[in-house]
Order: C-alpha cells, then structure tokens, then sequence
C-alpha cells in the first residue's frame, strides 16, 4: 500500500519550532531591556532611600563584602538614578572595583591606582546621567576626598572636598551643598571614631538618619537656580 504524505510537520515538531521562536523573542526583549540606553535622572531621588543604601555600603566596605557592595551600587544606579540595567552595571562594578584597589593603599601615590577606575565610573555618569561636568576632574576630586579621610582630615575640610564634587557634577555651589558635604564628612569620621568594633545598631541607625538630612541638603541644593 503507497504511504499518503505528510500534509505538514509533526505536531511535536511545529510546537518546538513555537517555543524556540518564543524564546528567542523573550532573549530579544531582554536584552533590550538590559542594554538599550536610557537618560538617567542624577537630580531626582529619595533622600531617605539613598541614605539606606549608602550605610548598607558603607557596612559592606569596612566589612569587604564587596558583592554586597555591588549589589547595593547597582539598586542606586538603576532604582534610585533610572540608569539602565548594563550602565547601572557598569557603574556598579567600576565603583566597587575602584574602592576595593583604594583600600588596601598606603600613601596618596598608591591611591593613585584607583583613579582609572574612578574615570570609567564618572564617564558611564556623565553619558547618561543628564548632566555634563569634566570626568577627569570628578575622579580627581574624588580620589582627593578619600585620601582626605584616609588622612583624618577635619570634618570641615573633609566636606568642603566632598561638596566640590556635587558642585561640579551638578553646576552649583551654594550653602544647602556645602552642608551636606559636612554632613557626610562628619559621619564618616563617627564611624571612624568607632571603627575598632565599637560600631552599633543604633550607631548605624543614627548615621543612616544623618546621612538623610545630608541628602535632603544636596537634593535642595541641587534645586536652586
């Protein structure tokens, strides 16, 4: 008896055909969700949100718990800032990798090591982040203020350093930047003060409320024109 063919494939075959079609649209889809470029929005964020991240940051780096470090950089970058999912990325690991090689350093010169990695991160920013400063210097001033901690330097002049950051990467000066630069500095040098173990729940409960009003202060700093 002649065998009648086939009218079409298989069922088990069209059905894989499906599926493999599908999976490749989700690939598509996230991956263009992950790479495609998006302006960030450095000057609208939550005071109180960026505070948590930033003492669980600073917990994980005393500690070198650097993939924690990193996880809480991206969920800055990308829930607090809007950057995309790869710059978020790319911000993240350009900042850990930079205060991981800052670390162990002993001297401004060794430091030194750490600038490259600042001038990535600075770029990745400056690309996206809707605003335009000069990435060179934004690491340059950085660096300056790490190594100004790292040297016990007076919380005043500590934070003067830090505020200079803010002025150039958002275009102010004013009195709201210049005090949530102290601010910061002032409670770097509480943890530092108590950086033999000494450190608490509560004294981390007291940074994150302090590091809140720093940021209010930044963030209406930011605001005047």
């Amino acid at each position: 008896m002649a065998t009648v063919p086939s009218s079409g494939a298989h069922p088990a075959a069209r059905r894989g055909r499906l599926y493999a079609g599908v999976a490749v649209l989700l690939l598509a889809l996230a991956a263009a969700y992950f790479l495609w470029p998006r302006t960030a929005h450095l000057r609208e964020f939550d005071p109180d949100r960026v505070a948590q991240l930033e003492t669980r940051m600073w917990r994980s780096y005393y500690e070198k718990r650097y993939a924690a470090l990193l996880v809480d950089l991206y969920a800055l970058s990308r829930d607090e800032y809007g950057f995309s999912p790869a710059d978020s990325l790319g911000i993240a690991w350009y900042a850990a990798r930079a205060a991981q090689t800052f670390q162990p350093t002993r001297s401004r010169a060794e430091a030194q090591g750490a600038r490259p990695l600042l001038e990535h991160y600075f770029r990745l920013i400056e690309a996206r982040g809707g605003e335009t400063f000069d990435v060179h210097e934004a690491a340059r001033l950085e660096l300056d203020w790490w190594q100004l901690r790292r040297e016990n330097a007076l919380p005043a002049e500590h934070g003067a350093a830090i505020a200079r950051v803010s002025a150039l990467l958002f275009g102010a000066d004013n009195a709201e930047i210049d005090r949530a630069g102290r601010l910061r500095a002032e409670m770097m040098r509480y943890r530092d003060e108590r950086g033999d173990g000494r450190m608490q729940e509560g004294d981390w409960a007291h940074i994150e409320r302090e590091l809140a009003r720093s940021y209010q202060a930044l963030h209406d700093g930011i605001a005047i024109r």
